[in-house]
């Protein structure tokens, strides 16, 4: 039935390969083995899918390999139907969003100063990096926070941790990476000295 609704058995089966297997890369000989179909209707469905940005394609001895696009627009989604492991998902109504559960979290990690979220924790933000700390921040809890919320996203994140000089310094001298950051869609959860208001 599922084959009907997205019309094409391999495509069906590709997309149940990619979103089980996130940041994983395969090559077209591998796929077809791994789905067991021909070769011609997999490089036509992997081309489709690329066109609509679902997967990304990146060479490397060689061989050209595809995998899952994290970033694309409907991953969550996506990854609820195919993934074999469930993800957590929230209703709309009345639900509490994934920032505010993490902000509790994030306040009470020892010496965080700054925390600033964008990227996929932002919906309409375009900005590459996904969650940016500043401060004396313990390396082992902030690993357990990421993976954490990695886990209910459903995705891999990317994040940066800064001491709060460098961060203090960067955003004065008004650096590249701190402005692209804050140029983009992106909510505050932790700013304990106000210094994003002073900007």
């Amino acid at each position: 039935m599922i084959d009907a609704l997205f019309g094409s058995k391999t495509r069906v089966k590709l997309l149940h390969l990619f979103l089980n297997n996130p940041g994983k890369a395969f090559y077209v000989r591998e796929i077809t083995r791994l789905i067991d179909e021909q070769i011609n209707s997999v490089r036509r469905e992997l081309s489709n899918m690329l066109e609509v940005g679902i997967i990304t394609s990146d060479s490397a001895d060689n061989k050209l390999y595809y995998e899952i696009n994290q970033r694309y627009e409907y991953y969550v989604p996506f990854r609820a139907i195919f993934a074999d492991q469930k993800i957590a998902t929230t209703s709309k109504a009345g639900a509490v969003s994934s920032a505010d559960q993490w902000r509790s979290e994030l306040v009470k990690l020892p010496g965080v100063r700054v925390a600033i979220a964008s990227g996929v924790l932002v919906k309409g933000s375009a900005s590459p990096l996904d969650l940016l700390l500043v401060g004396d921040l313990p390396t082992t809890k902030v690993k357990a926070l990421v993976a954490t919320i990695e886990s209910e996203e459903g995705r891999e994140l990317t994040y940066s941790v800064l001491s709060y000089d460098e961060f203090y310094y960067r955003l004065s001298v008004r650096d590249k990476f701190i402005t692209a950051v804050l140029a983009n869609k992106h909510m505050a959860l932790v700013d304990t000295d106000n210094i994003l208001k002073m900007q």
